[in-house]
């Protein structure tokens, strides 16, 4: 199959869970107290299912490979994704396994999250059968700390990915161990994108300068992108970086998902062919988008809703 007969533009291979989200709290919760929570909300989470809803509603032809369990939030999820036009055909259900959970604790404007792993935990290399890497263009992975079952061998998922002719980008998120364990050197130079956030960057090169850690990984990766909230984000290429300034949002809802909205926007581009300071905009863009309503994907609804919030709160029309 030729790369440009492919029946999807990107397949993300990732985590499935649920968010319960609780806002309007007055402080974090101390042990063997209690506090009131002013909204509740129960949506689908993971950074790889907000990554996959939100660019499939950019226009960009989706599928997922993952696992779930055969359970109320299982169905929540799979119901979710084809609701956002995500072709769910690679997505396991099983029934020995239980669907993840976080619970999100939205204060000021941090939080704190508890997660249960689920079936996450469980999904593995050998999954992800040649039929799914040949099915589509880019492969995009998120989470890498939170997948168990894909760690060992996530370096031989990348390889066969290019090998499958993909283009590729990665995402690790934060490792709950703080051990950022996964072998780099070997990984970085089959991903395409590399897109952590800048707390993340930091924990993995030991840097804090991040001019220092493009020079650290400057010849292990091909594109590195630095999400940094408010302050925008940071691009380094063949050499050339890019800092392209935040859209800002003066009454933010939640940021909860912003970073995988961010990823959403910057691979919708970065598949077009677009120049890096273009994708770099267009992330900004989408993380600011995301953070008018509450939840990963309660601002990515319809690509109606997308266009007129990116139009009406922040001057710019695609």
């Amino acid at each position: 199959m030729t790369k440009n007969k492919r029946k999807f533009d990107v397949l993300v291979v990732g985590e499935l869970n649920v968010d319960i989200i609780f806002n309007g709290i007055n402080s974090l919760p101390a042990i063997g107290k209690e506090i009131l929570s002013k909204e509740m909300t129960l949506t689908m989470g993971s950074s790889s299912a907000i990554f996959a809803a939100n660019i499939s509603m950019l226009g960009v032809k989706t599928a997922f490979a993952g696992r779930v369990g055969n359970d109320i939030f299982g169905s929540m999820v799979l119901d979710t994704l084809k609701s956002k036009k995500i072709d769910t055909r690679f997505i396991y259900v099983s029934n020995s396994d239980k669907t993840g959970a976080t619970v999100v604790l939205n204060y000021d404007n941090d939080r704190a999250m508890v997660t249960f792993p689920g079936s996450m935990e469980n999904l593995t290399e050998k999954d992800i059968t040649d039929e799914m890497l040949h099915s589509a263009r880019h492969m995009h992975l998120s989470s890498a700390f939170l997948q168990k079952g894909l760690k060992p061998d996530i370096v031989k998922l990348f390889e066969r990915a290019k090998n499958a002719g993909m283009t590729t980008s990665l995402d690790v998120q934060w490792d709950p161990e703080e051990k950022w364990d996964l072998p780099f050197d070997r990984l970085l130079p089959l991903v395409d994108v590399f897109l952590p956030n800048k707390q993340e960057l930091t924990a993995i090169t030991g840097k804090t300068d991040i001019k220092d850690v493009f020079r650290v990984l400057d010849t292990k990766t091909n594109t590195i992108v630095v999400k940094m909230s408010t302050e925008g984000s940071m691009g380094f290429k063949e050499g050339q970086l890019i800092h392209v300034p935040a859209f800002l949002n003066e009454s933010v809802e939640d940021a909860i998902g912003a970073g995988d909205s961010f990823n959403a926007g910057f691979i919708s581009k970065y598949i077009q062919n677009k120049p890096l300071g273009e994708c770099l905009e267009f992330g900004n863009l989408m993380g600011a988008v995301n953070t008018t309503a509450a939840g990963g994907t309660g601002a990515f609804q319809t690509p109606e809703q997308v266009k007129e919030i990116a139009k009406k709160r922040f001057g710019k029309e695609f």
